[in-house]
């Protein structure tokens, strides 16, 4: 305490300019989890939130027992583990792709052509969808017309939705990410390419013998804070492409787009509680877990 009284007053400019942000979190962030309450209880709006039943873990049972807690926990996942391995795969294939073209011109239209997506909306992209996949006057069966084949009603066909979704994701997100690895691969030696280029090397030997081994810290920290998310599916991504299509839900549903539903149909506070607390302690298990093996393996890569 007496160490932190003596560093107030060296720095009292310093401290007094972190206050605003200090407050704004604890406002924001911190209080609102008062609310958690709300996930073991029987909400009721007369009572309010401290004045409501005590219901236990009535609401995570509920949740569990009628099978949705299982299915919105398994698309989750499944989702962000897809969507992790593609746009991270595909943003280090992009920026290895960019660092060797030569015309220096050619490079930045390019990289500023790939990036341009991130900069779209998802509920742009979710209109391109719908104008792609549309039954009626959709692109995809206006081409199917064209040729003499049968329209296809894409928005009946749960199974092919996983593959729509995350090619999508991808080509949002990867320009994006590539920026990352492009400054990665920057930071290597340039001489090491050199006397590899004098040693006979192709530029596949280079890439996979010092520009994957490289940037693997870089990759590996990218996985790990994906990682921590990997409960928290992109609400505005799925919301905008699927829409409130119930032939989509076993497919499609995340947990956030559940809280989300629920919220509007019924209105059970104590049931989307229930489901955003379980979403947060899982994912805090999650990268707890994650994180333990990463520096059981290599201690330097790990996050703390």
């Amino acid at each position: 305490m007496k160490g932190f009284v003596k560093e107030f007053k060296k720095n009292k400019a310093l401290f007094a300019m972190l206050a605003p942000a200090v407050i704004f979190v604890f406002i924001m962030q911190y209080l609102p989890m008062s609310g958690l309450v709300l996930a073991f209880k029987n909400y009721r709006y007369d009572l309010g939130v401290f004045g409501s039943e005590w219901y236990g873990f009535t609401n995570f049972r509920f949740l569990f027992a009628s099978g949705t807690g299982w299915l919105i926990t398994r698309n989750t996942i499944l989702y962000n583990l897809l969507n992790l391995v593609t746009s991270q795969a595909l943003a280090v294939i992009i920026a290895i792709f960019i660092t060797e073209l030569n015309g220096k011109y050619f490079k930045k239209f390019t990289q500023s052509v790939i990036f341009l997506p991130y900069f779209i909306s998802w509920i742009i992209v979710g209109v391109f969808v719908y104008n792609i996949f549309n039954y009626e006057t959709g692109l995809m069966n206006t081409i199917l017309g064209y040729f003499g084949v049968d329209p296809v009603n894409v928005y009946s066909m749960p199974g092919i939705w996983p593959i729509i979704i995350c090619c999508f994701n991808a080509w949002k997100w990867c320009g994006y990410n590539s920026v990352i690895y492009i400054a990665a691969i920057m930071g290597i030696d340039s001489g090491i390419y050199e006397a590899a280029s004098i040693d006979g090397a192709t530029m596949f030997q280079r890439v996979k013998s010092i520009t994957l081994p490289s940037i693997s810290p870089t990759l590996i920290t990218m996985i790990l804070l994906q990682v921590g998310r990997i409960l928290r599916g992109d609400f505005e991504m799925f919301y905008q492409i699927v829409g409130n299509n119930g032939q989509l839900y076993n497919a499609t549903d995340v947990i956030d787009t559940y809280v989300f539903r629920s919220l509007l149909q019924n209105a059970n506070l104590g049931m989307t509680a229930a489901a955003s607390l379980y979403q947060s302690v899982l994912c805090f298990v999650i990268i707890m877990v994650v994180n333990a093996i990463v520096k059981h393996i290599d201690a330097d890569y790990a996050l703390f």
